[in-house]
């Protein structure tokens, strides 16, 4: 799976923030051509993207390249994509991703437009945004409708304003869906990435937030302010602790059971079992995950 820790936004038609894109450290930076830019902007927005791809796109700090596109309800979401989809680019999030007929439309549209313009087909990954109460709701067959969704958000703003409740700190009007967004991904094999923590100057509120929301499922938040991508990180990044008892219960476990044919022996004065050893296992995947792409950062 790709490393998804942090995932951050940049209006597309702000030319002062797509120029400081290049230097932000997130996973991932998104250029934005939905909700943070107006009808009147978006082709300005278009070809931003475009020029960022020519000129910018391989002194970039972050790894990954999204672009958020609007969806299909709109009617933009062609001109959008006939826009963008040239190399470089690593996805597309789907915004207010209501059903799998969404997935599957945009999943042709990728196709005819990597064939189209000479990329291998299936380069640009889909991310869905589950902003809706449809969208929750249909979030697992959305997810299972296309090889290439590799991660899925949970979006509580317009969330809660289609639920026609507000939005709180505390979270408790969302818990239903972020749960089950985090489940529907987890059960199509993609990320799940945590909404916005839109009280961005409030870090123990965000670090609260965001390690419930790792216990919950979630592998990554979106972002609203480069502050946070520190926070972020580390809260997503196995700790060394975890890593050392994954490297120790791996080794045990290896040399003492499985070798020998059992199935449980003890580390640490705790019983190690198969389901624990997996455990452990994707501990050592997952660090090996964000080694590589840091790895990757520092060439």
């Amino acid at each position: 799976m790709a490393v998804m820790r942090s995932v951050f936004y940049v209006p597309s038609n702000n030319e002062k923030m797509v120029g400081k894109a290049p230097t932000i450290g997130s996973d991932i930076v998104t250029l934005d051509l939905e909700d943070s830019v107006p009808p009147a902007e978006k082709a300005k927005g278009r070809e931003m993207i475009q020029k960022y791809l020519k000129t910018e796109r391989a002194n970039q700090a972050a790894p990954y390249l999204y672009v958020r596109i609007n969806n299909w309800e709109t009617e933009m979401t062609n001109d959008d994509l006939e826009a963008i989809v040239h190399p470089g680019l690593d996805g597309v999030c789907l915004a207010k991703c209501g059903s799998p007929e969404n997935v599957q439309r945009l999943d042709w549209k990728l196709e005819e437009l990597e064939q189209r313009r000479g990329m291998k087909v299936g380069t640009v990954a889909i991310q869905l945004l589950i902003e809706t109460a449809k969208g929750v709701i249909n979030a697992y067959p959305s997810a299972a409708a296309s090889p290439r969704v590799n991660s899925l958000i949970f979006g509580a703003v317009d969330y809660t304003k289609d639920m026609r409740v507000e939005l709180t700190s505390e979270g408790v009007e969302q818990l239903y869906a972020r749960y089950h967004t985090a489940v529907a991904a987890r059960a199509a094999g993609c990320v799940a990435i945590d909404c916005p923590f839109v009280a961005f100057k409030d870090e123990e509120a965000f670090k609260k937030s965001t390690k419930e929301g790792h216990q919950m499922g979630y592998e990554g938040r979106m972002l609203i302010h480069p502050s946070q991508i520190e926070r972020s990180h580390e809260i997503y990044t196995p700790s060394p602790e975890s890593v050392e008892w994954a490297e120790g219960v791996k080794k045990v476990f290896e040399e003492e059971g499985i070798a020998k044919g059992s199935a449980a022996v003890t580390y640490l004065g705790k019983m190690v079992d198969t389901p624990v050893y997996e455990n452990a296992m994707q501990i050592l995947r997952t660090m090996a995950e964000i080694k590589a792409v840091e790895d990757k950062n520092k060439k």
